[in-house]
């Protein structure tokens, strides 16, 4: 079990969300705290990627301190432009 960690920018994103997008979204964050193994953004960047339908959540894991922190959430369209500059 992962302790979840939020960017400044998480909230924002995650309030624009409709309703029912908002609970698939935390099911799917309770999932990855759980231990859900993701799959790596891009090849050698330390994010993980979980799709939510056309919705993506982007996030790094901390394994010794058994952390996720959560970075990004949105669209498909947000995400291609988020990931040419995730920091």
């Amino acid at each position: 079990m992962y302790s979840p960690e939020f960017d400044p920018a998480w909230k924002g994103r995650f309030e624009r969300l409709s309703e029912d997008v908002r609970v698939r979204v935390v099911k799917k964050l309770k999932q990855v705290l759980d231990g859900l193994p993701g799959r790596h953004l891009k090849y050698g960047l330390d994010y993980f990627v979980e799709e939510v339908g056309q919705y993506r959540i982007c996030y790094k894991s901390f394994e010794e301190q058994k952390v996720r922190r959560f970075y990004f959430v949105g669209d498909h369209k947000e995400y291609e432009k988020w990931i040419r500059n995730p920091e």
